[in-house]
């Protein structure tokens, strides 16, 4: 068989907005590879970019935390988290979050918010794979997924 890229166009993506902390500073970020990977004990992971500020505090910090966003999200809120750098700006200030218990987590617009703590990475390449063990999850409203 040969490889056509094109073939992976036709697999579906939700749109979350990806959350850590560590050394007093937070961050979030756009991502479309977060999935379940067990259910007992559930189990999530999520794939961030080497370069990206939130690769750095998930790994440092050892907790990540995710937000399903609703279709209804604006492009605004997707922009802010997904084409500036929490180097730059604090992409947190400007929406409604709430505290996890170690991570921020992002409300606004989002469906469910999820918590793990990180019991496994995996170098992808120009990604890690950060796995981890859920420790909080909530709904926050109700509505449809927002896919990529």
């Amino acid at each position: 068989m040969q490889l056509d890229e094109r073939a992976l166009w036709s697999v579906s993506y939700g749109l979350y907005v990806v959350t850590g902390r560590a050394g007093g500073r937070a961050n979030g970020q756009i991502a479309n590879a977060v999935c379940q990977v067990t259910a007992v004990p559930p189990r999530v992971a999520v794939a961030v970019n080497h370069d990206n500020f939130t690769h750095d505090l998930i790994r440092d910090g050892g907790h990540f935390a995710f937000s399903v966003l609703a279709d209804t999200a604006p492009m605004e809120l997707i922009g802010l988290f997904g084409f500036r750098s929490g180097r730059d700006v604090d992409k947190l200030a400007g929406v409604a979050v709430r505290e996890g218990a170690h991570c921020p987590l992002v409300v606004e617009h989002a469906l469910s918010v999820v918590e793990a703590r990180v019991i496994a990475s995996v170098d992808a390449g120009t990604h890690t794979v950060f796995v981890g063990e859920v420790v909080g999850a909530e709904v926050v409203a109700q509505g449809t997924a927002l896919t990529y």
